[in-house]
Parts: C-alpha cells; structure tokens; sequence
C-alpha cells in the first residue's frame, strides 16, 4: 500500500511547522509529500519547505480546485489529505499506516481525529469554541485519507464550492451516494486556535451559500445525512426580517423583536465566557451583524443554486469517440468519420442560440506521433463536415508532464468556459469517458456522458447522466434536463 500526502495551502508560516512534524513522525513514509501552494503570489520562504516537497501551483480557485491539483498529479494508492495548520502526532504516520492497513475496498476514507488545544487559565472565547467544533465534525478534511479509485469514481472534490466549508461534506455525500463507506481511524492531529479579526465570525457566515448549494446538490436532509449540526439561519432570517420592518415602518414591535433577537445571540456567545469588556464588545457588535450577513450570502446562495437547473449557455464537446470515430493519434483528415447525427445535433445547439466549444487531450503532438499543423488540419476539416465551433480548447501535454489543462483536470473547461464569456456553472460538458466528467465535474460544469464500445462500464455507473446518443444529449440539454 503506497500512500501520498497532500496540503493545499495559502503560504501560511504553520505549513512548516506541520511538514517538520512529518519529517520526525515515526512510521512508513508517504511516496511524495504534495504542497498545492492556492494563494496568488503566495511564496513559501517562511515555511521551510524541504528538496523531497513537490510545490504545485493552483489558480486561486479554493481549497476543493486544490485538493484535486494534488490528487491528481498523485499515483498512490491513498492520498491523505491535510490542511496547512494542523500538526500531526509523533505517531501519525504510523497510525495511518494502521488505519488503512486492513480497510476492505468499500471503506473508501478514513478520517483522523482532531484535537483543538484550548486555554486552561480561563475560559475559551467565542471564536475558539467556534474552532473546537472541528473535534466533533464529521468527515472533515483537515485529517481525511481518501482511496484513489474512490475519488476517480466520483469525479474528486466539488470545485463550486469555493471556500474550506461543505467541500468535504459534499464528497462524503457523493461517497456514501455511491456505495462506499466512511470510518475513522485512530491517528491524531493538533489544530491550534490560529488569530482572528473582529469581524471574523461575521465573515463565516459567508457559509450560508455555501448550504443553499448543498441543499439543491443534496436534497432538503442533507443535513441528517451528512451528520451537520442544524445551525441558527432560521432564525438570523427572522431577526433579519424584524430589523428590515422596523426600519421600513418604524414598528417599534418589529424593533422589540429585532433587539430581543440579537441580545438573545450575543448572551448565548458572552454567556460561557471569558467575558472580558474586549470579548463582550466584539459579541454585541457581530451579534447585530451576524443575521442579515447569514441572511444576505443565504439569499446569493440560493440564486446561485437555482441558477444550476437553468439551460447551459455553452456546450462543451470532447472531440474523438463524442463527435467524430474515435481514430487514436489521427494525423490525416481524409480518416475524420462524424458519429451518427453529430451535424444535425450541433446545428439545433447554435439554432438556440448555444455557444459551442471542443475540449480535447491530444496528447499525440506532445508524444511525437503527429505535428501542430497536421492536429489543425484534422480539426479544420471537422469543422468542415459538422460546421464551426466558437472554440478550441486543445491540450497537447503528455500525461506524464502532469498540466493543470488535461482532462479529468479542468483546464480545459475553464478555458472554454472563460473565452465563451460563461460561467462554468452555465456549461454542460459532453463526452465518452470517465475523464470528461470528472473534468466538468472539476471545473463546477455539469456533465453527460454518451458511451461507445470504449466506455468502461464503471465510468457508465459514476456518470450523473448518461444519454445513449449525442442526439439524445442534445435533447437533455435544450429541455434543461441535462
């Protein structure tokens, strides 16, 4: 068993604190130790990074889009995910070795427990009681190793969701959605109660949009199924209200509510303590802009949402095996064969007004096996027989040259999707195997597959959709079904 270790991080100076722990814990040692560094401009002087480290560079698109950079440029069995600012035990490499020793292949992940060092000589404050909650939260992925092929079933990390919150409960979900089991093991990280800003805790709340998506990716129970505490929106929504009524019609009931509300949160924060004048002047402050903060990212949460089940602006085609016979490494237009229907499927997408683009591996040009020119020649005399395309997204990298453009990565995606002008949320990526969709998947775009002969029947099974002919996926998507 061969296991990797990867630490998306923002340049913090704790990265080298954790990667000192690593390097004197006692067990077997990971293959490689991948730092996916997602902070532009970050630079890690400070965190003394060691030669064994490989740096990898994100685009800045969170810590979901990072975690899949590392995973993926990784060829282990088991990749154990950490975040930047835990310290792993003396131990922990070999606790890990003896949590995943004697997992069965339907035990896909295994999380470690984490310990939130508080102070002893008072009272914690609000924000590190906010901290201690990740002791008790399920499938968090400051400490959570995932098997490879389970991750590659399920396509990776939800890069829609941006920020370190719901990230981690998405994948458990889609695990467990999949027939895979989650468990915990023994082994143990410390994660230090790291400084905070006054407005801190307000800025968290921008969370709330972070659920608006998981309910409408989930379903209403996600919550019960993802073993996720019920949180207090309901009520910053009513105390938002209150506040809005009284303002607008100067009710002085709406006013009462609006006030009894907001002392309500504040003394349930100040009650525990410290209680220090510094600590209660912070609570009664964010406790008044705590609820319409929760309210108004709930409420852009939830037009994001809605804004997944609308028709795509864009589609995005993988080229062999999707719109024309697959012919490996073609060099010579004369052999270019559209698949059944493929022209008069591309022509009712422009009718209606969709962009369309090619997202393809071509990894010919990087191997040797045919020129620049004659790839163009091919792609020109595709467009010849099934009209233009308003874009070409082409990676000609080797795989072993592990780019950010290959698909599964979504590179290519992004790229079409920024050059169409559309969000990749808006896109729907059409394509024959199991990498076109984990790259829609990737990139936040939503995915159908349409098999052939070559379609392994496990990337048939991990598909969220799966039309029988392109045709068929035109119907989907021109009727926003896709």
């Amino acid at each position: 068993m061969r296991f990797d270790v990867v630490i998306p991080t923002v340049g913090r100076p704790s990265l080298g604190r954790l990667l000192a722990a690593l390097d004197t814990a006692e067990g077997p040692r990971p293959s490689r130790v991948i730092a996916v560094v997602d902070e532009p401009g970050a630079h890690l002087t400070d965190c003394h990074l060691r030669p064994e480290v490989d740096v990898l560079r994100g685009r800045g698109a969170g810590p979901a889009a990072a975690r899949n950079l590392g995973w993926r440029a990784s060829s282990a069995d088991w990749i154990a995910f950490l975040d930047d600012d835990v310290v792993p035990e003396p131990t922990w490499l070999a606790d890990l070795a003896a949590d995943l020793a004697f997992l069965s292949p339907a035990e896909a992940g295994s999380q470690g427990r984490i310990r939130v060092p508080l102070p002893v000589e008072r009272s914690p404050t609000d924000w590190e009681r906010n901290v201690s909650g990740l002791e008790t939260a399920a499938w968090a992925t400051a400490d959570m190793a995932v098997r490879r092929d389970a991750l590659e079933a399920v396509g990776g990390f939800d890069e829609r969701f941006p920020r370190a919150y719901r990230e981690d409960a998405d994948l458990a979900l889609r695990l467990l959605e999949r027939g895979f089991r989650l468990v915990r093991g023994r082994r143990t990280v410390s994660h230090p109660v790291g400084p905070n800003r006054p407005l801190d805790s307000v800025r968290r709340q921008a969370g709330n949009a972070d659920d608006a998506l998981m309910r409408a990716l989930h379903g209403r129970d996600w919550r019960c199924r993802a073993s996720a505490p019920s949180g207090r929106f309901p009520l910053h929504a009513v105390i938002t209200a209150a506040g809005v009524v009284a303002l607008a019609a100067r009710s002085r009931l709406a006013a009462a509510a609006w006030a009894a509300g907001t002392l309500e949160l504040a003394w349930r924060r100040i009650r525990p303590g410290p209680r220090d004048p510094r600590e209660v002047a912070t609570m009664l402050l964010t406790s008044a802009l705590i609820p319409p903060a929760a309210t108004a990212y709930r409420l852009a949460g939830e037009a994001r949402a809605r804004r997944l089940a609308r028709r795509a602006d864009a589609v995005l085609l993988d080229r062999d095996g999707t719109l024309v016979v697959d012919v490996p490494y073609n060099a010579e237009p004369a052999r270019v064969v559209p698949v059944e229907g493929a022209r008069p499927a591309l022509d009712r997408l422009r009718d209606a007004g969709i962009a369309l683009a090619v997202v393809t591996n071509q990894s010919g040009v990087g191997r040797g096996y045919m020129t620049r020119e004659q790839l163009r020649a091919v792609n020109e005399r595709i467009e010849q027989l099934l009209g233009p395309f308003d874009w070409w997204a082409i990676c000609t990298h080797r795989p072993d040259e592990a780019c950010s453009c290959r698909k599964p990565g979504p590179g290519l995606v992004a790229q079409a999707a920024h050059a169409l002008g559309a969000d990749p949320v808006r896109c729907v990526v059409i394509g024959d195997i199991g990498s076109d969709v984990e790259a829609a998947r990737a990139a936040g775009a939503r995915a159908i597959l349409v098999p052939n002969h070559k379609t392994r029947r496990e990337e048939v099974a991990a598909a969220p959709v799966v039309a029988p002919t392109l045709s068929d996926a035109v119907d989907l998507v021109l009727g926003g079904r896709a």
